[in-house]
């Protein structure tokens, strides 16, 4: 079974998913009167289940939105204690080894995963886990914030597979790992 590891996410042009407070509010700065989902809908399309860091998940719980997810989301947390009972079918609690939490998840049929998170997607580039990363990136600089890339101790190799503009300002790569 082909299994897949893959992270869609946003940047500022310095690398940053979050400004110096945290905040995404940035990721808005491009006006899109059509609501382009910038091949959002396309990606979640090839995915089976997310696994998002806690910060992440409680994040997307402050939104004034309805559950954005309509597949299951695997929370990795060692802090939370248990998901909130608003969400006890839709999101579930994992922590541990990240190599034995993807051996449960592709027990239960899950082999295609969003990883999602800027400390998870850290940890999983670590552990040479990410197959696939696609990167928007949002003409500004921040100067500052929580970095997408953090230390490694060796160097990661991907291969370009497509890059494509949307609203004439966001640049949208789409990397493999090279393995």
């Amino acid at each position: 079974m082909n299994k897949t590891n893959k992270v869609f996410i946003a940047t500022s042009l310095d690398g940053y998913i979050a400004d110096k407070d945290g905040k995404i509010d940035w990721l808005y700065s491009v006006p899109n009167p059509d609501n382009e989902d910038h091949g959002y809908v396309e990606f979640m399309e090839g995915i089976d289940a997310l696994v998002m860091g806690r910060k992440t998940f409680e994040t997307v719980l402050g939104f004034d939105i309805e559950w954005p997810y309509d597949k299951p989301v695997f929370v990795l947390s060692n802090k939370l204690k248990e998901i909130p009972d608003s969400h006890k079918e839709k999101a579930f609690l994992v922590n541990g080894l990240l190599t034995d939490i993807l051996s449960q998840l592709h027990k239960m049929g899950h082999y295609h995963l969003y990883i999602d998170g800027g400390t998870t997607i850290q940890s999983f580039l670590k552990e040479d886990l990410i197959d696939e990363i696609t990167i928007s990136q949002i003409p500004l600089l921040l100067g500052g914030g929580f970095s997408l890339f953090g230390e490694l101790s060796d160097k990661v190799e991907f291969e370009l597979i497509r890059t494509k503009v949307f609203l004439n300002q966001i640049t949208q790569s789409s990397y493999k790992r090279k393995r």
